[in-house]
């Protein structure tokens, strides 16, 4: 399968997270936490859980974590791990829906990530609107197809695009023409 835009953006978070401080276990979740909570926001919220930037005040409520302006729900337990719609994302979650994508490659696009990553400056990786407007943005369908490539994954095939109703012709025109 493809590399794709979920696993560039869980990737690049994770590399954002490890670079910011966190374990890699704890940039891993984070990583996979950021991607499907970025795949529900495009695809429309069901639940509870959206997206803040803290309270305002500078304190942080029990069971969340901030790294920068965002706030994750952290996962009861020892590990600094995080939760989204009550379900935990582990390294192993992280290894089955990301890392598996790479099919051996991994260490090669984790390196490349954390590259990356690492030449931004510590304000842009501290905000959640910067990261993804002048880091993840500007890389992401590069990045999917060149460790799409390296991964020797087939790219799905393009989604048709329906015609939008001003470039098809009208009724008229067609009934006209055949």
């Amino acid at each position: 399968m493809a590399v794709g835009r979920f696993q560039v953006m869980a990737l690049m978070q994770a590399a954002r997270a490890h670079i910011l401080g966190l374990p890699l276990d704890s940039a891993y979740s984070w990583g996979l936490n950021r991607s499907i909570f970025y795949a529900a926001a495009k695809r429309g919220f069901k639940g509870g859980e959206h997206r803040s930037s803290g309270d305002g005040g500078g304190h942080q409520a029990p069971n969340t974590y901030h790294l920068g302006d965002e706030m994750v729900y952290k996962a009861p337990g020892p590990e600094l791990l995080f939760t989204i719609g009550g379900k935990t994302q582990t390294k192993e979650d992280f290894q089955r829906q990301i890392e598996s994508r790479f099919q051996g490659k991994f260490r090669d696009a984790w390196e490349e990530a954390v590259d990356y990553v690492e030449h931004f400056d510590r304000e842009t990786l501290l905000s959640g609107e910067e990261f993804f407007s002048s880091v993840y943005r500007p890389k992401r369908d590069e990045f999917a197809a060149k460790w799409t490539e390296m991964s020797g994954a087939q790219e799905a095939a393009p989604r048709r695009v329906k015609p939008s109703r001003s470039s098809r012709r009208p009724s008229s025109a067609r009934r006209r023409s055949s």
